[in-house]
């Protein structure tokens, strides 16, 4: 089951038909992906998270992290700290930008 394909192809607002050209399948593999009809082999599950920049892991609904960390960093986090980042890696930009601006005017305070 591809749990979150539907809302990666939504969010960059292109058609089932226009995703399957880009990966080489048919809109109706699309379709069937989105439905849970079938399954992809490995390799269409590889296309999409590179053509979505994400893992096969968000994509099958076994990650909450969307994004691919280029260089990986070790941080000591409590729950809470983890629980903040999870959320707001789930915001749109605007409302990242919002929760940025907000930050700064309680550190200036």
């Amino acid at each position: 089951m591809i749990k979150n394909l539907k809302l990666l192809r939504k969010e960059k607002g292109i058609s089932q038909k226009t995703l399957g050209e880009v990966i080489g399948v048919s809109q109706q593999s699309i379709n069937k992906y989105e439905n849970y009809n079938i399954e992809p082999d490995i390799s269409t599950l590889i296309h999409l998270a590179d053509y979505f920049n994400t893992s096969v892991d968000f994509l099958v609904g076994n990650s909450e992290i969307r994004q691919l960390a280029e260089v990986a960093m070790t941080f000591n986090l409590t729950q809470d700290e983890t629980d903040l980042v999870t959320e707001y890696r789930k915001l749109s930009d605007s409302e990242k930008e919002t929760a940025r601006t907000l930050l700064k005017r309680y550190n200036l305070g």
